[in-house]
């Protein structure tokens, strides 16, 4: 039995790849990330034109209609290029209309976003990272929300955000069109400048409920822990090139640094943890789709293994780099700080071996 990738799914991911290498060069990057808003909207309609904004998106919506592993090699490939722009939050937001069943919201929504003509992002964590749905501050009374996300994916330039609330009949998901009245968004300064985030408040913000109520937000939340996960190994992988180009051609006593043996064992001990992380990586994906019983663990283990996987290859690679690998100039730096987002984003690794432990009955 093949439990690789369909020749699909491998032409689908080095389409992308081969587009990227092209159209978005770490010098398109550093242009976006030092943006006002950091979002480049001939960028993301280049990406609607090769299909990515339409991946997850059913076809009765002028989308693809793929399972999310499809979605996540795509996230790969940008995780690879550490492409700036709305992806992440927006593809979170899609999970949650197509796994509400809402016809009428996704009628409204999902084709302008598979077109590439619409941004949606999801706001789900409050406090200091609070993701546990028991504690939702956010109260829904009436059909207007109030209460404060501070980290919300593009807020700024989204034209609907699906919020995650509370009302008298529990957690849900409600949606937010741009400008409604009584919704503020402050730009935060992170240390991803590819991923903006943002203070959102709702101070009696007229918002429309989504059908479906807890499950829906789990799907949302877990769809988000593995694109995140897919684009940790992307961009691990990316770093590990990058260092190991780099010591084939760095000099030091009259040999390139690759021939000492140090170098050589940090080298391959990195790659001896990353390879097979990305079956387990195909595997949590797959299992969203087709193993739902225990999607929600999985994805919880993905995303906190491939996070602290990430962390530990930014580190080493910098530190192979010597003296150029922590500086502006370099672009190393680059993946190192989405490395910072993608380990704090939805809760870190502590806090999902927790949960993945409680969901198995430990």
């Amino acid at each position: 039995m093949d439990f690789g990738l369909s020749e699909d799914q491998v032409l689908l991911k080095d389409t992308i790849h081969r587009w990227l290498d092209v159209e978005c060069p770490t010098t398109r990057v550093r242009a976006i990330m030092e943006s006002d808003d950091g979002h480049d909207v001939a960028l993301w309609k280049g990406l609607a034109e090769l299909g990515v904004t339409a991946l997850g998106v059913p076809q009765e919506h002028g989308g693809a209609g793929l399972d999310l592993l499809e979605v996540a090699l795509a996230a790969q490939e940008l995780g690879w290029n550490c492409t700036p722009g709305p992806f992440l939050g927006s593809q979170m937001a899609v999970t949650a209309l197509v796994e509400s069943g809402d016809e009428a919201h996704a009628k409204r929504w999902l084709p302008a976003v598979a077109a590439g003509d619409a941004v949606l992002t999801f706001a789900l964590g409050e406090g200091l990272g609070e993701h546990d749905l028991a504690k939702l501050a956010t109260r829904a009374d009436g059909g207007k929300l109030t209460g404060e996300k501070p980290l919300v994916p593009y807020a700024q330039v989204a034209d609907a955000i699906v919020v995650a609330a509370h009302d008298a009949e529990g957690p849900g998901l409600w949606l937010v069109e741009r400008g409604a009245p009584g919704a503020t968004f402050t730009t935060l300064s992170g240390i991803d400048m590819t991923r903006r985030l943002a203070m959102a408040r709702f101070d009696g913000t007229p918002a429309t409920k989504l059908c479906g109520g807890t499950k829906v937000i789990e799907r949302a939340r877990d769809a988000g822990l593995i694109l995140l996960a897919f684009d940790c190994y992307g961009g691990a992988s990316r770093c590990l090139d990058m260092t190991v180009g780099y010591a084939k051609t760095r000099e030091q006593f009259g040999h390139v640094i690759g021939e000492f043996q140090g170098v050589k064992h940090q080298l391959a001990d990195l790659a001896t943890d990353l390879a097979p992380s990305e079956s387990l990586c195909w595997y949590t994906a797959h299992a969203f789709d087709h193993v739902r019983d225990k999607a929600e663990r999985h994805a919880a283990i993905a995303k906190a293994h491939m996070t602290d996987l990430f962390d530990r290859v930014t580190r080493y690679a910098i530190e192979l780099h010597g003296g150029i690998g922590f500086t502006w100039e370099y672009d190393l730096q680059l993946w190192w700080r989405r490395a910072v987002f993608d380990r704090a984003f939805l809760g870190e690794a502590r806090y999902l071996r927790a949960r993945a432990a409680d969901l198995a009955g430990w």
